[in-house]
């Protein structure tokens, strides 16, 4: 079975394997084993809360607990930009008009910019291709709102998530290809990797401050700026299914979006629900409606220093859940214990 936990000191080799897996593009999880290293032990501060909220970057793995084998991962950093600059465009509007010809135009402009400076950010979610079926994605990404709706307080008023941007099937980034590369001279994957380990100083150096003209960009670049890149194009829809959404920040070297909402708004805050694990007993009577059929629920446990959660067929009736031993073993709970619930899905609205 699955399970999605907060990670763990002996889990460095297995989360450098993964991390040299992932290719280009994802800032956050590149295979270098000290930044791993200290990540990690960021990490395990983080979840024994030995640091500031605002230093936290909890980090989640996803282990089959039928091998030991950790299959993806997932992280949550408390706020961004306060240690380093972060960057994004912000996509803007400029107009000319000409009351003597009678031309009016809009065009679309890029500003270098700070805004989203101190937000909770949502990274370095990377499922194995092995694992990638049914509901795994879901169950690794949607793992980490149900931890923000356990431990609100703990995050920003705002929540974001930096998606990897368009690449074509080489590698080559339009976007960079067309902008980038002519204030930075180097190769993209070399100013990935910059950036991964920390040296952002070079962005402020190098990149202009004026706005930059959509309309002078190759049609290539222009064309790919918002868009995903293909492998991330199921995360994003995940994403936006809890309630997060596309307001006109895109990323600096590859234009792909940045989403963001407020943690008040998300769906784990509005529908997420505690409930008490009864007696095995009532397994029969909790889980099964009278269709027949179950809507899978995340279900985790409430301990932040040992967060687990897992997809469960149980139901919630009447603030209890009846739990399989198997299913509060892995959660590490027990009869009478607290635990969070949420459908897997959103629910439709019938209205």
């Amino acid at each position: 079975m699955l399970v999605v936990r907060a990670i763990q000191a002996t889990d460095l080799d297995a989360l450098y394997v993964m991390a040299t897996q992932v290719g280009s593009g994802m800032t956050t999880l590149k295979p270098d084993m000290k930044m791993m290293g200290d990540r990690l032990n960021i990490a395990v501060a983080s979840f024994a809360e030995t640091i500031q909220p605002e230093k936290r970057d909890y980090m989640f793995v996803m282990e089959d607990t039928d091998n030991g084998r950790l299959a993806g991962v997932c992280a949550i950093k408390g706020a961004v930009g306060l240690n380093e600059p972060f960057y994004n465009y912000r996509i803007g509007t400029l107009v000319h008009s000409s009351r003597e010809l009678e031309v009016f135009t809009r065009m679309d402009t890029l500003y270098l910019s700070n805004d989203l400076t101190g937000s909770t950010e949502l990274c370095s979610l990377f499922l194995h291709p092995d694992y990638r079926s049914g509901n795994n994605g879901k169950l690794l990404s949607k793992s980490r709102f149900l931890f923000i709706a356990q431990f609100p307080h703990l995050f920003t008023e705002k929540l974001i998530a930096e998606m990897r941007g368009y690449q074509e099937e080489s590698g080559r980034s339009p976007f960079y290809e067309g902008l980038g590369r002519h204030f930075f001279k180097m190769e993209f994957d070399h100013v990935d990797a910059l950036t991964a380990v920390g040296k952002k100083s070079f962005i402020a150096e190098l990149m202009p401050r004026q706005p930059l003209y959509v309309a002078y960009l190759p049609e290539d670049a222009r064309e790919v700026i918002g868009k995903v890149h293909t492998s991330t194009a199921p995360a994003r829809r995940l994403l936006e299914q809890e309630g997060m959404y596309f307001e006109g920040y895109v990323d600096i070297f590859d234009a792909g979006p940045v989403l963001q909402a407020r943690v008040s708004e998300l769906r784990a805050m509005r529908d997420s629900t505690l409930a008490d694990i009864g007696p095995a007993t009532d397994w029969d009577a909790a889980c099964a409606p009278a269709s027949g059929e179950t809507e899978p629920m995340l279900v985790s446990n409430t301990n932040m220093k040992d967060f687990r959660m897992i997809l469960s067929q149980a139901v919630p009736v009447n603030g209890a859940i009846a739990l399989p031993e198997e299913e509060q073993d892995l959660l590490r709970c027990h009869s009478g214990d607290t635990v969070r619930t949420l459908t897997l899905n959103p629910r439709k609205n019938n209205g």
